[in-house]
C-alpha cells in the first residue's frame, strides 16, 4: 500500500461506527446518510458490526445502537476529567448568567468532541451536545477556534489526516489551511463563529459562538462554545453580548486548569 493513503474499507467502518455511537438509535438509511457511505456498503458492516458485538438491533424497531463493548475501545484513553473538573461550576454559572447553552469541546483527531456541557440546564436548545459527541474541526465555530490558535506543528497534523481522506469535510479543512486570511481573522478577533450550524438534529435554527481556552504557554486545551438560535439574533448582537462573558469564563477556566 502507498504510504499516507488509508484502507478504504477500514474508514468506512470507522465512520459507520462513529454513527451509530453519535446519532443511535438509528436507522439503516441514516446511517448510510451520516457516514457518507452507499446504503449496501453500510449495510454490510452494519452485519459485520453485529457480528462483533459492537452495535445492537432494537427488539421493537429496525433501528441500531451501541453496546457497551465499545468501551473496551478506549481503555487506552486517558479522558480529560480534570479540564471537565476546572470547567463544570463555571459553565454552569455561565449558563445561569446568559440562559443559552455552553458547551467544552477538545480536539480528537480532525473532530472536536464535546467533554461537557449545560444544554440540560436549560430550554432554549433545540440539541443535547452530550458528553462524546463529535463535529468536523473545519465546520464548528469550537473547531476553528482551537485550529486559529494552535500550533503549526498541530495544524500540520491535523492537514495531513484530511489529505489522508477525500471527502467534503476534509477539502473543506484544507481550504481553511490554504489561506490564512479565515485563522488570521479568528486570531485578531479572539473568536469564531459558525453561521447557522449544520451537524445536529436541527441543522440551520442555531448558530455558535466559540473562543479558545488557553493553558500557560498560550495553547489551546479546548473551546467553549455558547449556542443560540438563529431566530434571537443576528451574529453582531450575539458577539456584543456574549463575547466578553465567554471569554472571561474561558480564562477562568484556564486559571483553575493544572494539568499536574
Amino acid at each position: 500500500m502507498e504510504r499516507g493513503v488509508p484502507i478504504r474499507a477500514i474508514t468506512r467502518g470507522i465512520a459507520v461506527l462513529s454513527a451509530v455511537n453519535r446519532d443511535g438509535p438509528i436507522t439503516m438509511m441514516n446511517i448510510s446518510r451520516a457516514a457518507d457511505v452507499p446504503y449496501p456498503t453500510a449495510c454490510r458492516i452494519v452485519q459485520t458490526l453485529l457480528h462483533e458485538g459492537l452495535i445492537e438491533r432494537e427488539p421493537a424497531r429496525k433501528r441500531y445502537r451501541v453496546t457497551s463493548l465499545v468501551q473496551t475501545l478506549a481503555t487506552g484513553f486517558q479522558e480529560e476529567d480534570q479540564l471537565v473538573a476546572a470547567a463544570r461550576p463555571l459553565l454552569e454559572d455561565l449558563c445561569k448568567d446568559v440562559s443559552w447553552p455552553v458547551s467544552l469541546a477538545t480536539r480528537v483527531g480532525t473532530r472536536m468532541m464535546v467533554r461537557d456541557s449545560t444544554h440540560k440546564m436549560t430550554s432554549l436548545t433545540f440539541t443535547n451536545y452530550y458528553p462524546g459527541y463529535t463535529l468536523p474541526i473545519a465546520e464548528c465555530a469550537t473547531g476553528k477556534a482551537y485550529l486559529a490558535h494552535c500550533s503549526e506543528d498541530e495544524r500540520q497534523m491535523v492537514s495531513e489526516a484530511w489529505e489522508a481522506t477525500d471527502n467534503e469535510t476534509s477539502r473543506t479543512g484544507l481550504l481553511i489551511l490554504s489561506d490564512d486570511v479565515v485563522l488570521n481573522q479568528i486570531r485578531s478577533d479572539g473568536y469564531a463563529i459558525q453561521n447557522r450550524n449544520f451537524y445536529n438534529e436541527e441543522p440551520g435554527k442555531t448558530s455558535t459562538l466559540a473562543v479558545p481556552v488557553l493553558n500557560d504557554e498560550r495553547e489551546p486545551i479546548g473551546a467553549l462554545g455558547l449556542i443560540y438560535f438563529v431566530s434571537a439574533f443576528k451574529a453582531d448582537e450575539a458577539i456584543a453580548q456574549f463575547l466578553k462573558p465567554l471569554q472571561n469564563t474561558a480564562s477562568l477556566i484556564s486559571g483553575q486548569f493544572d494539568p499536574n
